[in-house]
């Protein structure tokens, strides 16, 4: 009986020795993965650059690419992926707010510039006197639009900083510009009936513009470029977990800068 019951204990400390060396390694494994929900264009494609230097550094980046804006930040609350890259803080913290989730920006990467694109007038020191310059008409896409041409000198704003700026805020226009809200989709067809126009990056793009060839774009320092820059972000809690640390490290590298460099030629453009 003695014997029968020695075996026993020791068949039971070996299966608890496996049970718990398998809990180990699972946890192991699950800690060298980082899932990260992401945008296709450009966030999955600047992801994917980080996926040599994280499997130096001894993790395994694992990219879920969404089109959708609610689930890749559901799925950072819930613990389904590590991190999030596809949005900026303004619409992160909207998001918070209605949604009662937890997430925190925890890097910023990129953003995408808004351009002054020549229309009838090919540089901005021709533009003739009363011309028309169109913006977006849409709340936060005309306040960057006019902090541009603050930027530019062609009209002056009582607040250059002002994110819900409005054509009301225009306090001086010593050429008598006349600025034409319009949807900004139409922007770019509409070129040939304005000076310029002041038209979103990825509206830019979609049209054949090339931002390269743009008469102005936002800086980044600039306030809007600072607000608006696309950011990695994880949930509360998480900010300096060693997986995030790296992450962040891989996405703020010199090889990622060179390659948003080389392949957006200037429509994407590294914050850090």
């Amino acid at each position: 009986m003695k014997k029968f019951l020695s075996i026993i204990l020791a068949v039971s400390l070996v299966a608890l020795c496996l049970a718990g060396c398998g809990s180990k390694d699972s946890k192991a494994k699950e800690d060298t993965t980082i899932t990260v929900a992401a945008s296709a264009t450009p966030h999955s494609e600047v992801l994917e650059q980080c996926k040599d230097a994280l499997e130096k550094d001894g993790y395994k980046l694992v990219i879920k690419t969404m089109d959708d804006y609610v689930i890749p930040n559901t799925a950072t609350e819930s613990g389904d992926v590590d991190a999030n890259y596809f949005q900026h803080t303004p619409y992160l913290d909207q998001f918070n707010k209605e949604n009662g989730t937890h997430i925190v920006s925890v890097a910023k990467i990129h953003y995408e510039p808004y351009g002054v694109y020549a229309g009838t007038s090919k540089a901005l020191e021709s533009i003739p006197d009363g011309a028309k310059i169109a913006v977006p008409n849409d709340a936060t896409n005309e306040a960057r639009a006019l902090m541009l041409l603050d930027a530019c000198g062609l009209i002056k704003l009582n607040d250059n900083t002002n994110l819900t700026a409005t054509k009301k805020d225009i306090t001086e226009n010593p050429h008598n510009y006349d600025i034409v809200e319009m949807e900004a989709a139409l922007l770019p067809s509409q070129l040939d009936e304005v000076a310029i126009a002041v038209i979103n990056g990825n509206y830019a793009i979609e049209a054949g513009l090339k931002v390269s060839e743009a008469l102005a774009t936002e800086d980044a320092t600039s306030t809007a470029a600072q607000t608006y820059a696309n950011i990695l972000a994880v949930k509360e809690g998480n900010e300096n977990s060693a997986k995030v640390k790296a992450l962040v490290k891989a996405l703020q590298s010199d090889t990622v800068k060179s390659f948003i460099e080389s392949k957006y030629a200037g429509a994407v453009v590294a914050i850090f």
